[in-house]
């Protein structure tokens, strides 16, 4: 069974209105904005990576999460699994403790295990957020005719994990964005009365704006050659089609997505400039359902892998 069909599966179960249908990042509990992240040793992370990064990480996805929905951050449960290495989870724990800061989260409780020396770590963690007054953006509210919008760049992380394993120079901009991705809640929050639909880029820029377009019932066009690539990115790769594609399938970007009617753009443009993130318009929603591609004014055909899955 794969992941989709899985999920398909669940929504059987998940008739709570607060599952939102399980169509999007997190559920909606009265004010509470809920959701739940697990991360696993040799799938999400690599078994050298740092403790402090890890922890990092484990919050960090939880927390975009609530940032695509605007909310602002109330605390975390934690599940840790316990391998024996005292060292590595008092690193651990330190690093939880600088990123929950960081982020004014609180740690309220969760849940230990023991697991056998040598089995692969895995972490979970479920962050609760406070829903702001402008309502909770649904990745499912995009309507024909609404710009598509991207914050920072896309391929950072990407390109950091090819560092991580040695296949590329490294250059600490891009290694950053693999060992410590950064959630953009004030983003979320200054955007919420402005945009249609919201969620953030985990699993890959092509593959999340599929599913908010099927969400949506509508087509989500990319303009494959507007999305936006870091300096750090081009300097190690060249600006061409296979590099672009790379960018937008390889995931872990935690950049936010976002539909919006194009009367929007001017005060969506003055959000970045007063936080000082990049807001780039990267496409169009139109009639039918899926996505499209374009490049140089060329439709081009989707790459088989649109992103990340299990």
């Amino acid at each position: 069974m794969s992941e989709a069909d899985f999920i398909a599966r669940l929504r059987t179960i998940a008739t709570d209105p607060a599952a939102r249908g399980l169509d999007d990042d997190a559920a909606l509990l009265g004010d509470l904005v809920l959701t739940h992240d697990m991360i696993v040793e040799g799938v999400h992370f690599l078994p050298d990576d740092g403790p402090q990064d890890v922890a990092w990480k484990l919050v960090a996805v939880n927390l975009s999460d609530l940032a695509a929905k605007g909310a602002a951050p109330v605390g975390v449960l934690l599940g840790y699994s316990l391998t024996g290495d005292e060292n590595w989870d008092a690193e651990f724990a330190a690093g939880l403790e600088s990123v929950l800061r960081r982020y004014g989260a609180a740690l309220l409780g969760g849940d230990t295990v023991r697991v056998p020396g040598g089995a692969p770590r895995s972490f979970s963690l479920t962050a609760i957020g406070r829903a702001s007054p402008d309502g909770v953006p649904a990745r499912s509210g995009v309507r024909p005719g609404d710009q598509i919008w991207v914050s920072g760049s896309i391929g950072n992380a990407g390109v950091g994990l090819a560092m991580r394993l040695g296949e590329v120079d490294p250059n600490e901009t891009c290694l950053a964005a693999y060992r410590r991705p950064q959630p953009q809640l004030t983003l979320g929050q200054a955007l919420v009365r402005h945009v249609h639909a919201m969620m953030d880029v985990s699993d890959g820029l092509l593959i999340d704006a599929d599913r908010m377009a099927r969400a949506s019932g509508c087509d989500i066009t990319l303009m494959l050659d507007a999305v936006p690539l870091s300096a750090a990115l081009l300097a190690v790769r060249p600006d061409v089609l296979d590099t672009r594609l790379a960018a937008a399938t390889a995931g872990d970007d935690y950049q936010l997505l976002f539909a919006a009617d194009p009367g929007e753009a001017v005060a969506i443009r003055e959000i970045g400039a007063g936080l000082g993130i990049a807001l780039t318009p990267v496409g169009h929603a139109g009639i039918g359902e899926g996505l499209t591609l374009i490049h140089k004014a060329q439709r081009i055909v989707l790459p088989e892998r649109l992103g990340f899955t299990h």
